[in-house]
């Protein structure tokens, strides 16, 4: 049995820090800076013998009108409502918060098992806050700090204690087994462009939080999702600007944390603004995905708005001039906030994702080989001898990997790699993805032997 953990409490007082060293990975970004969290964060977790899924969820700050505040509020509210339990937290340096008291309420009035920890209790100066912490109504605190790890076996033991209520009271419910890895797809692109709102209608749910702000996702957020039955681990990321134009560490965290992100995952959707497709930015995100060998699909949002013919002109201007190194690439349009093109776009995710995984049969690939050649001989090499291409095979896949056998590797021009790399494209419909071809010295039969052997 898992048991649905959410970590709840104001700004600042470590939530993520925690959620970080229960994950055993440093999955949040944390910062010193208030309210650095603002989406609900899910991942597993095995804290010795539980089976945990933790929830990081924003500060709760109170706020009536539509600004972020709230919508953050809302979001920290259905973790609330989703979770088995609450991990209460608040800062036993600092000492009790109006708004400390505020939550209290709310998460008593939720009827939700919680468990309250006095964070940062490092030394002997906490005592009073500890004491004064016993007035919200939620049980005797736990003295803590999960910087240093102090208090891990008291929350092991009060996580316990519901696990094995959760697991007596579901012990005859059984999931249906599904083997298949989920695919890793990351949904990257410039701020404002739609991601969150694409990756809540994939969702059908409000899982991400939005808004006309540019930048309110800060961090990279995972969540498990199937289409049409297949697995998808669907990661959502904040905005990247122009390296020039990033300033402050909380932002350099967000871009490392979006990179990294995409740079593990398996097939990127870049998410383009109809208006302004491709500029600079998105051409340097696009090739820094391909660099990485990861599969690239192109998503055009806010059709619904756009200026149709220009836009698809533009678009393809752009990937030919600017974009060589991978031809075919995907370009699916859709409206996130419309719920228009999605089955579309994920079809093609799908398609591109079967193409990165492929392995091509070595006969074909050698019959494509001697064609490739006898089409187009390979130039001559710098001692002006025509350059000898014996055979090719397969390396790896994920992206499909090659190596050429030549007598003379370092003499081939990067043209006729380019003319190989293209005809291989072509012929095996292997369009979105990169292809890396390596030519290497052939071994001489001869090598190493006497006249005599």
């Amino acid at each position: 049995m898992t048991l649905k953990v959410a970590i709840i409490g104001r700004p600042n007082v470590g939530k993520s820090t925690l959620f970080n060293r229960l994950a055993g990975v440093k999955l949040a970004i944390v910062h010193d800076l208030p309210g650095v969290t603002r989406d609900r964060k899910e991942a597993k977790a095995k804290f010795r013998d539980l089976n945990l899924t933790l929830i990081d969820t924003a500060g709760f700050e109170t706020a009536k009108d539509d600004s972020i505040e709230q919508r953050m509020y809302v979001q920290t509210k259905r973790a609330i409502e989703e979770a088995d339990v609450c991990l209460f937290m608040i800062d036993a340096r600092s000492g009790l918060h109006p708004y400390d008291e505020a939550f209290a309420s709310l998460v008593r009035q939720s009827g939700k098992p919680v468990i309250l920890l006095a964070n940062k209790c490092e030394g002997k100066l906490q005592e009073d806050s500890i004491f004064e912490a016993y007035k919200l109504g939620l049980g005797e605190p736990v003295p803590f700090s999960a910087e240093h790890g102090l208090g891990m076996e008291d929350l092991y033991t009060e996580l316990s204690r519901y696990a094995g209520k959760e697991e007596a009271e579901n012990k005859t419910e059984k999931a249906a087994p599904n083997d298949e890895k989920p695919l890793q797809l990351a949904i990257v692109g410039r701020p404002n462009v739609g991601k969150s709102t694409l990756v809540n209608a994939l969702l059908k749910d409000e899982r991400m939080l939005t808004g006309p702000e540019a930048g309110i996702t800060r961090d990279a957020v995972t969540s498990a999702w199937e289409w049409k039955g297949r697995p998808v681990n669907l990661v959502d990321t904040a905005g990247l600007r122009r390296q020039s134009k990033i300033t402050g560490s909380l932002e350099k965290m967000s871009a490392a944390s979006t990179k990294h992100a995409a740079f593990m995952a398996q097939v990127v959707i870049l998410v383009l603004d109809a208006d302004a497709v491709l500029d600079k930015q998105d051409l340097t995100i696009a090739r820094q995905v391909i660099d990485e060998g990861r599969a690239l699909v192109i998503a055009i949002n806010k059709w619904d708005i756009a200026k149709r013919k220009e836009t698809l002109q533009r678009l393809n201007d752009k990937l030919q001039t600017s974009l060589t190194q991978v031809t075919g690439i995907p370009t699916v349009t859709i409206s996130a906030l419309k719920h228009e093109g999605l089955d579309k776009l994920m079809s093609a995710v799908f398609k591109v994702y079967d193409r990165w995984n492929i392995r091509i049969p070595t006969a074909p690939l050698n019959k494509w080989f001697a064609d490739v050649q006898e089409q187009n001989t390979p130039p001559l090499g710098k001692n002006k001898r025509r350059i000898k291409l014996k055979y090719i095979t397969q390396a790896k896949t994920r992206p499909p990997s090659f190596y050429i056998f030549s007598s003379n590797p370092e003499g081939l021009p990067d043209s006729y790699l380019r003319y190989l790399t293209n005809s291989l494209r072509e012929t095996f419909n292997l369009g979105g993805i990169p292809i890396r071809i390596t030519v290497r010295k052939a071994d001489n039969p001869y090598a190493g032997k006497t006249k005599k052997d």
